[in-house]
């Protein structure tokens, strides 16, 4: 369960990273645009991400309540694994989409190692 463990920390960390970057170099016009729409997905990246890192911790240390907060964090991350990419293939910012199929495929798998 080391690479489970190991990937919903890692990923929560990169997508907080990830959004702090965009936020920071101006790179989400949709404050702008559509300030309600974005402000609800970013709540739902950063519980995503915080429950990724939480889960990930728990089930690193061995709590009794990991796996089944570890499968939620999850389930998080294959909603937005698999909605995300639209808004990416819509741009035409192709790596962006083929980095949410990597995530999908590693998420399946560390499902399978959990489970």
């Amino acid at each position: 369960m080391v690479f489970a463990s190991v990937f919903a920390i890692a990923v929560g960390v990169l997508m907080i990273g990830q959004w702090s970057f965009f936020y920071l170099s101006n790179q989400i016009p949709e404050l702008e645009t559509e300030p309600y729409r974005i402000g609800f997905h970013l709540a739902g990246e950063f519980a995503t991400a915080i429950a990724l890192i939480v889960g990930g911790v728990a089930l690193l240390t061995g709590q009794g309540w990991a796996s089944w907060l570890y499968m939620v964090a999850i389930g998080m991350l294959l909603y937005t694994v698999i909605v995300s990419p639209g808004y990416f293939a819509q741009r035409g910012e192709w790596p962006f989409v083929g980095m949410f199929a990597v995530l999908l495929v590693l998420a399946v798998v560390s499902i399978i190692l959990v489970v």
